[in-house]
């Protein structure tokens, strides 16, 4: 732990994290994180103590602050798809009254029309 913490590691790449803190110890990753909690905890109270952020908080607030850019963009473009939405129905809505006066004009054209019989040519 000192090694890391003083910036001198000679078994790991001197990380702030419990993985380069096992393996600077030389032990499995889960004897820190599920037997030796302690050590686990006091590690990152030294880190932050020395005014430093674990990489492994560091990585999360970075997801997390992509995630909530994400997050704004997914709102923004739900809401032009909203608004698109509502401009295609009231676009289809007036289509359809349109077909339907159009419908009634070519009924009325028919109801009023005279209706003529063409001669028909006779084969000599």
């Amino acid at each position: 732990m000192d090694r890391i913490l003083a910036g001198h590691p000679e078994h790991s790449n001197g990380a702030l994290t419990i993985v380069a803190l096992a393996l600077e110890a030389q032990v499995p990753r889960n004897a820190l994180t599920q037997r030796h909690t302690d050590l686990k905890a006091e590690f990152y109270e030294q880190v932050r103590a020395r005014g430093g952020t674990p990489d492994s908080e560091r990585r999360l607030r970075q997801q997390v602050r992509r995630l909530k850019e994400l997050r704004a963009a997914d709102a923004k473009e739900i809401t032009q798809l909203k608004a698109d939405v509502e401009a295609l129905v009231g676009a289809l809505h007036q289509a359809t009254v349109e077909n339907s006066h159009l419908h009634r004009q070519l009924a009325d054209r028919r109801a009023h029309a005279i209706v003529r019989v063409q001669p028909t040519q006779t084969t000599p």
